[in-house]
């Protein structure tokens, strides 16, 4: 009777286990221009996902900025502080570019440097659909595709919109301060914004 019951529960447990990893995870991401709702993709690419959630869980990403931002392009942050200092951030993640994701407008992607598996921290949102980008593109491996915006795409645009110049030697920075005021994991059971 008790292994019974005990089969029982255990069988429960992984049930209700799967069932919970099932459910996408999305992230509140708030700025000064508004929040952005961003739901992951941890089936397609579990490693960048995994390696997004722990800035988010550690706070890194709370007052870092858009430093980046190219109208009909992308918009990139997560990476400095609004005084263009940047974070140190851990070691790279592999580069998943090959799940099938593509890198179509409102979708987050990680960005990096020349070298395929070089993205830690940084990440971009596509403002208009960058199929150059998608694996394989130009270098074999294209950017890594882990999530799509789900809310607040209107900020994402009037964050692009925002006029750009050269400051301290980085091209395309904001002339106004593009401030992430934070970033954390929506729990199921919350509804967005609160």
């Amino acid at each position: 009777m008790k292994s019974t019951l005990l089969s029982a529960i255990g069988a429960f447990v992984l049930l209700f286990s799967a069932c919970a990893s099932a459910q996408p995870q999305s992230v509140l991401m708030k700025t000064n221009k508004g929040d952005i709702v961003i739901e992951l993709d941890a089936e397609k690419a579990p490693k960048t996902v995994a390696n997004f959630l722990e800035y988010v869980n550690a706070g890194f990403y709370n007052g870092v900025i858009f430093h980046r931002v190219i109208e009909d392009f992308m918009i990139q942050g997560g990476g400095f502080t609004p005084d263009m200092q940047q974070k140190t951030p851990r070691e790279p993640v592999e580069n998943e570019a090959k799940n099938g994701l593509k890198n179509e407008r409102g979708t987050i992607a990680m960005a990096r440097t020349s070298d395929p598996h070089s993205a830690t921290a940084q990440f971009f949102i596509n403002h208009k659909d960058n199929p150059n980008l998608d694996y394989p593109s130009f270098d074999g491996w294209g950017y890594a595709v882990f999530g799509r915006v789900t809310e607040g795409m209107d900020v994402v645009d009037t964050i692009a919109e925002t006029r750009t110049g050269v400051v301290g030697g980085y091209r395309d920075v904001p002339r106004e301060t593009i401030l992430i005021e934070s970033v954390s994991l929506i729990q199921a059971d919350t509804p967005a914004g609160q």
